[in-house]
């Protein structure tokens, strides 16, 4: 379909180890339409991180395709790629990965130095974004002086600020309590009724439960990839 944002199709991913190639990836086959939530889980060794990576144009499938936003990513050079690749994506990661002397405002700008955006309108683009994660007068703190928790919001503006039709999120709550993890599931949530395509690896039922189709790994291969279904409410003492 020409209005998929992600299409892969028998994708394949082994690594030369000195016993030879080692699969990571087994015909996979996936698609992903605009405005979805999708959560990638499986247990460690089942290539969701793999396929993370290659989701993000962060690393090649040995076959298969992979077409993004319209774009076989096989036919593209190592400069188009990037370009692809910071147009569309947002990334948000387990680690905040934010730069402690900066302020957040301009944090959360550094996409934009690298598409040639004028200083001006990056820092217009980085204020609304952290208004939008509800961080809008910390713009000039330094990161050292909020919470975990915000510090992520930060991470999420950052991965907005070039205005992506998807974000893929990385273990996005895995150096946070529940209950602020929880507060981060709900600004995805929030972001996707908006119409952002969001795909998450997490290894948490609670934090896939926010999403609005689950798709799981094992040993290289999609087991399950099914709406996510409604978490049945606790019975009354």
């Amino acid at each position: 379909m020409a209005d998929e944002v992600i299409r892969v199709e028998s994708l394949f991913k082994a690594y030369d180890t000195p016993a030879g190639p080692f699969p990571v990836l087994k015909d996979v086959n996936l698609s992903i339409l605009p405005g979805e939530f999708v959560a990638i889980m499986g247990p460690s060794g089942s290539g969701k991180s793999t396929f993370m990576n290659i989701l993000g144009c962060l690393d090649r499938p040995s076959a298969g395709r992979y077409i993004l936003s319209g774009r076989n990513v096989a036919e593209l050079g190592k400069d188009e790629t990037a370009a692809l690749r910071n147009r569309t994506i947002g990334f948000v990661f387990q680690g905040f990965n934010l730069l402690p002397r900066m302020g957040l405002a301009d944090n959360v700008a550094l996409p934009l130095v690298y598409s040639g955006i004028g200083r001006e309108e990056r820092r217009e683009r980085a204020l609304a974004v952290l208004d939008k994660v509800g961080l809008g007068g910390y713009a000039d703190s330094l990161p050292n002086r909020i919470s975990g928790g915000q510090q992520q919001r930060v991470a999420i503006a950052r991965a907005l600020a070039n205005r992506p039709q998807l974000i893929l999120a990385d273990e996005p709550t895995g150096n946070l309590d529940s209950h602020t993890g929880e507060e981060i599931m709900g600004v995805f949530r929030a972001l996707n009724d908006e119409g952002i395509t969001i795909v998450l690896i997490t290894h948490e039922n609670d934090i896939a439960a926010h999403a609005r189709r689950q798709v799981r790994f094992l040993d290289g291969r999609i087991v399950l990839d099914a709406p996510t279904q409604p978490q049945a409410e606790a019975s009354p003492c």
